[in-house]
């Protein structure tokens, strides 16, 4: 069972407000970070290794995407056809023009697999390295690997007012369970601190550290009121809740009017040709904001591609929101004719910005969702269209992902599923294959233990080794 974070206890939250100050000045934001508890991390920074990870829930199709198979029966390979890349025998869907340029600057995985078939179990299996005790549901039973990280580069990194592990998702889906981005056993000072504002939108600024420039002033006098109390916090803090409260404080003071991290949200910074090669659009422009943040030295960057209709596209009606293209969703070819266009632009954005600014060693770029798709079609009536239209189901048996910089010797395709794409036959791998990858990029010892819940100590992975072939040259 998940322990609560929350201290059930007689303080109410209208004195945690008085304390904070939150309702008096606008000053209060180590309270806002503890009581949003889900939108909060550690204040580590890295001028090092970093990791942007793309996560697209729901489940890329892999055969309309990465892996297609123009030979199978026409019940499997579906309306597009591959086209050719800068390397040789690498193909991508023909509605992914942009991937031909660069294919010589990223590696493609096409025998990734699991067992979990529900979104709940999926996103979990894959996120934490581990099977999940409940094969269903969002709430992680074990950390996911970003609060892995950011806990393990605890005093390997410099101290900064940047967070080292930051979210970038949209608003109304930026609680911490939404996509199983829970700490567990580690805590909630490993959360992500999770950036939910459209950076496409004027204006865009950090919630919390929206401070009127008026109230800097009072800082001096909320940290000695903070100091002020140590003392009796810790006399009575039986439950760790002060503790947390130090933490949040400590980050959300350290953040207040630094230049280091209002250079790195601001966006305006950027050249408009850059960010219109991204697209001007949510995804785009929180892919621009991920590679802000890792160039200033965030070490480990989640962004989520849900949703493309909020993207600067019109809703398509037998159109879906997330990448989860059951055919009762949606009509798959006509969702991917519009949803594979922008992400064609902006992971290619992304390959190429790294590459031309110099950080395709430093930073690792992965590309993921939690499982495939069938690779059989199935003909449905859609539940908005009413009519029929082909989509593909869950598929955790084949995935297919994207994988750049690093360091890594790129241009390759790694792995082969079957000639109907249903279950790897050359290179079988877990996701936790992944994530030795990733943690070996950072420097991480992945059999590292950390105590879970009862005190038993856990390794980062159970099992799992880094990819050979994206090791560096």
């Amino acid at each position: 069972m998940r322990r609560k974070e929350n201290c059930p206890g007689p303080l109410s939250r209208r004195s945690f407000l008085e304390i904070g100050g939150l309702s008096a000045c606008g000053l209060g934001l180590g309270e806002i970070e503890r009581l949003r508890a889900e939108s909060t991390a550690p204040g580590k920074t890295s001028s090092d290794t970093s990791v942007i990870f793309v996560w697209l829930p729901g489940g890329p199709p892999h055969m309309e995407m990465y892996d297609m198979k123009p030979d199978a029966p026409s019940d499997y390979r579906g309306e597009f056809r591959p086209i050719p890349t800068n390397v040789s025998g690498l193909d991508v869907c023909e509605l992914m023009p942009m991937h031909t340029r660069c294919a010589d600057r990223y590696n493609i995985v096409r025998s990734v697999r699991h067992s979990f078939s529900d979104h709940g179990g999926g996103h979990k299996r894959f996120l934490t390295g581990r099977k999940p005790a409940e094969p269903t549901g969002f709430v992680n039973d074990a950390p996911m690997a970003g609060s892995l990280a950011i806990k393990s580069l605890e005093g390997k990194r410099k101290r900064g007012a940047l967070p080292g592990y930051i979210a970038l998702v949209k608003k109304n889906r930026h609680a911490v369970d939404v996509y199983s981005f829970g700490s567990a056993y580690l805590g909630v000072n490993t959360h992500p601190f999770i950036v939910h504002a459209d950076p496409n939108e004027d204006g865009f600024k950090i919630e919390s550290l929206a401070v009127d420039s008026k109230m800097i002033d009072r800082l001096d006098d909320r940290v000695g009121l903070l100091k002020g109390i140590d003392s009796l916090r810790r006399d009575i803090d039986s439950g760790g809740v002060f503790s947390s409260q130090d933490h949040f404080n400590t980050q959300a003071l350290e953040m207040l009017g630094s230049a280091e991290v209002s250079d790195a949200f601001d966006l305006s910074r950027e050249d408009d040709r850059l960010r219109e090669r991204y697209g001007r659009h949510s995804w785009g422009q929180r892919a621009v904001l991920a590679r802000r943040l890792v160039e200033a030295g965030a070490s480990f960057v989640t962004v989520v591609m849900e949703n493309p209709y909020v993207s600067g596209v019109k809703w398509l009606k037998n159109g879906t929101y997330n990448w989860d293209s059951h055919a009762v969703n949606c009509h798959l070819f006509d969702d991917a004719r519009v949803r594979l266009p922008i992400y064609d632009r902006v992971i290619t954005a992304m390959v190429e910005d790294l590459y031309e600014r110099g950080l395709d060693k430093r930073v690792l770029l992965v590309v993921t969702g939690e499982f495939g798709r069938t690779p059989r079609l199935r003909t449905q009536v859609g539940s908005q269209t009413k009519v029929n239209q082909p989509g593909r189901d869950h598929w955790p048996s084949a995935m297919s992902m994207l994988l750049a910089g690093g360091g890594m010797r790129t241009g390759q395709v790694i792995g082969a599923t079957n000639k109907k794409g249903e279950h790897p036959v050359e290179r079988t791998m877990t996701p936790n294959d992944v994530w030795a990858t990733i943690y070996h990029h950072l420097g991480i010892d992945f059999e590292r233990t950390f105590n879970d819940y009862g005190g038993r100590p856990m390794p980062i992975l159970p099992f799992g080794q880094p990819i050979r072939e994206c090791l560096p040259a």
